[in-house]
């Protein structure tokens, strides 16, 4: 399978979404009945925001999931 050569502000967004998607397993992680926080920390919410406008892929979730899939296979 051809691996995904990314510029460094694709792999940065990349990267970016998936520290908030371990950030939020990690938020929800845990026996049924725990409470759960109420929202997801702004921080990395604002960085995975920042790090898709600076790669130009604010709108374009298909092509950034294309490149997520491309980078990081199952």
């Amino acid at each position: 399978m051809p691996t995904a050569v990314l510029t460094d502000r694709q792999r940065a967004a990349v990267q970016a979404y998936l520290r908030l998607l371990h950030t939020v397993r990690a938020a929800f992680d845990g026996p049924p009945d725990a409470p759960r926080p109420p929202v997801v920390p702004t921080a990395a919410l604002a960085e995975a925001d920042r790090a898709l406008a600076e790669a130009g892929l604010t709108g374009t979730e298909e092509e950034f999931f294309r490149l997520l899939g491309d980078w990081c296979p199952r």
